[in-house]
Formats: structure tokens, C-alpha cells, sequence
């Protein structure tokens, strides 16, 4: 696993396809730098790109209220099929079902519904468009129903509609960046597609 920033206090690494964010990350963490791994937010196990992790429960509690308060900022970016518009920013009404894994765009506010927000910027278009997102919001698989839901699923995305050959959604958390000790903290990767 790539580490690109490590710390006393926090630990950002790149995070590989195939690996759960919350209990497999930790632990290769915990084995190549030792002491505590604290997770403060998550990416889908079949999706890869950059995290952060605190190290200590002061740094833990830094970053989760960058995290409520929405100051810390994750970009991704995603090959879908068709072609999006240019750019956009999109508002949805999102529920998760549960039982089968599963997000819907539906049209009301009820229990268990949440606001979802993203901007987006196409960055080359074609039967397959490279789009790079910027989320405001983080609900469960939140990119990936917001372009199914208007006809842009993700390449590789067979649980949102994509039919093609690739393994796992198109998706790479490529930027982070967050106010750390009176600075903006900011870290970028590119998966090979991009």
C-alpha cells in the first residue's frame, strides 16, 4: 500500500481496489507504522484512491469535525458510459435500501432519506467519458447512483447498470485536502486509467 504522508498523528495512504477501508486498511496500517489506527470516513471496498487516518483520538476528532463541517474536500474521478454534460451540479434525494445493498434517487423527503450534492467537470468524452467529481455531501454510493440515475453509470459498475467486462466501478478518490495545524493539507494520486 502506498503511504504518502505519515505523521505522529495521521497516516495517508492510497488505498488499494479489494481492500475494506474500515477494517483491512487499518490493520496493514497498523502493521507498517505501528500504534493506533483511527478511521474517519470510508470508500467502497471495490473502489480505491486516497484516505486518511488518524493515529491519534486529538487528530481523530480534528478531522471528523473537518468532516461534519464539510472543510474537508475529496475530489474523485470516474469513467462512465455515454457522454455527461461538460460540468454540472447535481441535487438529489437519496435512500438506501439496506437489506439489498442498494441507493435510489427517489423524488420526496421521507425517513431515511438524505440530501445528496455533487459538482462535476468532463475531462474527455466518448462512448466512455472521463469526468472528474467533487463531492459535498458523502452518502453511500453517492457518485455512482447520481450518474446511473441520469444515464452515466460508471464503467464497471454492474450493481448500477453498467454492461461491460471491467471488475470494479471506474472510481479513484484522487484528491484530499483538509485545514490541518493552520494549513490546507492537500494530497493527490491518479489511478492508471486516468
Amino acid at each position: 500500500m502506498e503511504i504518502l504522508y505519515s505523521d505522529n498523528e495521521i497516516a495517508v495512504c492510497v488505498k488499494p481496489v479489494g481492500l475494506d477501508s474500515e477494517s483491512e486498511v487499518p490493520a496493514a496500517l497498523k502493521e507498517l507504522l505501528g500504534g493506533d489506527i483511527f478511521t474517519l470516513h470510508r470508500l467502497d471496498k471495490n473502489v480505491g484512491g486516497v484516505m486518511v487516518y488518524a493515529r491519534a483520538k486529538a487528530a481523530a476528532a480534528a478531522l471528523s469535525r473537518a468532516i461534519q463541517e464539510g472543510t474537508m474536500v475529496k475530489e474523485y474521478v470516474a469513467m462512465v458510459h455515454g457522454t455527461p454534460p461538460e460540468s454540472g451540479d447535481w441535487e438529489d434525494l437519496l435512500w438506501k435500501d439496506s437489506r439489498k445493498n442498494k441507493v435510489f434517487v427517489v423524488k420526496r423527503m421521507r425517513g431515511g432519506v438524505k440530501k445528496a450534492r455533487l459538482e462535476f467537470v468532463r475531462l474527455a468524452a466518448g462512448e466512455e467519458s472521463l469526468v472528474r467529481i467533487r463531492l459535498h455531501t458523502g452518502r453511500s454510493h453517492q457518485i455512482r447512483v447520481q450518474f446511473a440515475s441520469r444515464g452515466y453509470p460508471l464503467v464497471g459498475d454492474h450493481k448500477y447498470g453498467a454492461r461491460d467486462s471491467s471488475p470494479a466501478p471506474m472510481l479513484f478518490s484522487c484528491k484530499l485536502a483538509f485545514p490541518w495545524k493552520g494549513k490546507t493539507a492537500q494530497f493527490e494520486a491518479k489511478p492508471d486509467w486516468a
